[in-house]
């Protein structure tokens, strides 16, 4: 079963003609067929189900409620590992949730997994990962090609369709240059507008989160849900969030 877009599976959920579960044996499913690509650093179906039974009691006005979404493993996540593809954090399970992360789930969001990057996001095309190569999806059999990075994960994932979106970050193009290499959406926002909270540092005054999607509108539609301003970031902006989802059909 394939899914286009947030809002279109959002649908289907509103109607009752699928349920949270059955969204995630979709994507369980699809992860585990395309596990040669190297996506995912961390992946636990348990971990999914567990999730299902907390998402399942939310209220259907939660947005982003049963949507999949893959997490760049430089943002800390509470019940995941996060390692920025380290070795030196292999073993590393956080306290607590990043800001970004926190907002997904807040509206709903289901975690597919943590997505491979260049080692502290440190490069440009998934290669210096201490987890090993990602592969493009778009890559002929028997031509690999690199998805860019250092968010080469999340665009390889969306690309593959193992999720309908990711997180990224982007310090000088990480989060561009992989969304143009694996041909997806992929949005850096100003600086400020989303909170560095919780993401491994790369470069503090550059580093900005975003995220990865397949269209346009759901790229819009997540961003205005991981932006705002949060106390814990000195650089986080107080401007009021709009619905830029809103905007996307003038």
């Amino acid at each position: 079963m394939e899914f286009k877009s947030i809002s279109q599976l959002k649908s289907l959920l509103d109607e009752n003609k699928i349920s949270v579960k059955e969204i995630a044996e979709t994507y369980i499913k699809k992860i585990n067929e395309k596990e040669d690509l190297n996506i995912f650093i961390y992946f636990n179906q348990d971990t999914i189900y567990d999730q299902v039974k907390e998402i399942e009691k939310l209220p259907d006005d939660k947005i982003l409620k049963g949507i999949p979404i893959a997490v760049k493993d430089l943002f800390c996540t509470k019940n995941m590992p996060t390692t920025a593809a380290s070795k030196i954090l292999k073993n590393f399970n956080p306290t607590y949730e990043s800001f970004v992360t926190q907002k997904l789930i807040d509206q709903g969001s289901m975690f597919v997994g943590k997505t491979n990057l260049d080692e502290f996001a440190m490069g440009s095309s998934t290669n210096t990962s201490y987890f090993g190569n990602t592969i493009n999806p778009l890559s002929e059999k028997s031509i690999p090609l690199a998805p860019g990075g250092s968010s080469g994960g999340s665009a390889a994932a969306v690309a593959a369709d193992l999720c309908l979106g990711a997180t990224g970050t982007d310090t000088g193009g990480s989060i561009r240059q992989p969304a143009s290499f694996c041909g997806v959406v992929g949005m850096k926002p100003t600086y400020g507008l989303c909170s560095r909270w919780g993401i491994v540092a790369f470069a503090s005054s550059l580093d900005q989160a975003g995220v990865f999607t397949r269209t346009a509108e759901d790229s819009a539609i997540l961003l205005t849900h991981i932006s705002g301003f949060d106390p814990k970031d000195s650089t986080s902006s107080k401007n009021p969030v709009p619905d830029y989802a809103a905007d996307c059909t003038k």
